[in-house]
């Protein structure tokens, strides 16, 4: 959609396309910790669907999510060029290179146990524990468990991230009171540095915040610069993609 919304009922469903696909997202993490909780069996002798209930949650929620994207899809203006996704797959690659560094730190450091003080504040832990897929010996449920991982990181989270963050968000922050959609994209303003990127820092667990925040100023730098959601969108692909396979070369499933 390379226009502003002609009229209300038309802002309301480009706010909703926006804002929807993260926020049913969120509300599916919230729903893991309360089917956790209830069914949740931590045993050996558990039925892999009790023992690690995000091995089915997390693949429901990603085609959940990309239903909603998919219907939202006419409402995104992503203005992709060759030039930003470049730029994009260039900044992912920096991006994630800070958000790895940590744990990267930990293995170097030849450390046996996560440690305290300064270096647990900064985030270098081991970082193993997580989804891991080899609680499927069969290749015929691994290989769908990686892939479904692979594609709501790199596709969904993607997507989703980036529409709201960069999309939505950084408009409505420079107009509350009335027409955020007439915001341009791409809008430097100091309130909108300041409380997405506090925010996507907020929403990652405590080991990735501080290089939540290197990465979150590195994507509005991006935003700004190239006006451009595709660029975006590119950068947090990459950067996921590199990271999902970082993941699966070293064991560290508590990245994602």
């Amino acid at each position: 959609m390379n226009t502003a919304p002609r009229n209300e009922q038309e802002a309301r469903a480009l706010t909703t396309a926006h804002v929807m696909p993260l926020a049913v997202f969120l509300g599916f993490l919230l729903l893991l910790q309360a089917v956790t909780s209830m069914i949740g069996w931590k045993h050996p002798d558990a039925p892999w669907w009790r023992r690690a209930p995000e091995q089915w949650m997390y693949p429901l929620q990603a085609l959940v999510v990309f239903g909603l994207l998919l219907r939202g899809w006419k409402y995104y203006d992503f203005r992709w060029s060759a030039k930003g996704v470049l730029a994009g797959i260039v900044c992912g690659a920096v991006g994630i290179g800070f958000w790895l560094l940590p744990t990267t730190l930990y293995d170097r450091m030849g450390l046996t146990s996560d440690p305290e003080g300064w270096m647990s504040w900064f985030g270098i832990a081991a970082r193993k524990e997580g989804f891991d897929p080899g609680i499927f010996h069969s290749p015929v449920a691994w290989w769908p468990a990686v892939v479904l991982r692979f594609f709501r990181a790199v596709v969904v989270v993607a997507l989703a991230e980036e529409i709201f963050w960069r999309g939505f968000m950084m408009r409505w922050l420079l107009d509350r009171d009335g027409d955020w959609w007439k915001q341009p994209f791409g809008k430097h303003a100091w309130i909108s540095y300041l409380v997405v990127t506090g925010l996507f820092t907020a929403v990652h667990s405590g080991p990735d915040r501080i290089m939540a925040f290197v990465y979150g100023t590195i994507t509005y730098l991006l935003c700004v610069r190239s006006k451009s959601l595709g660029t975006c969108v590119a950068m947090h692909a990459t950067a996921n993609l590199l990271m999902c396979l970082y993941i699966m070369a070293y064991g560290k499933y508590g990245l994602w």
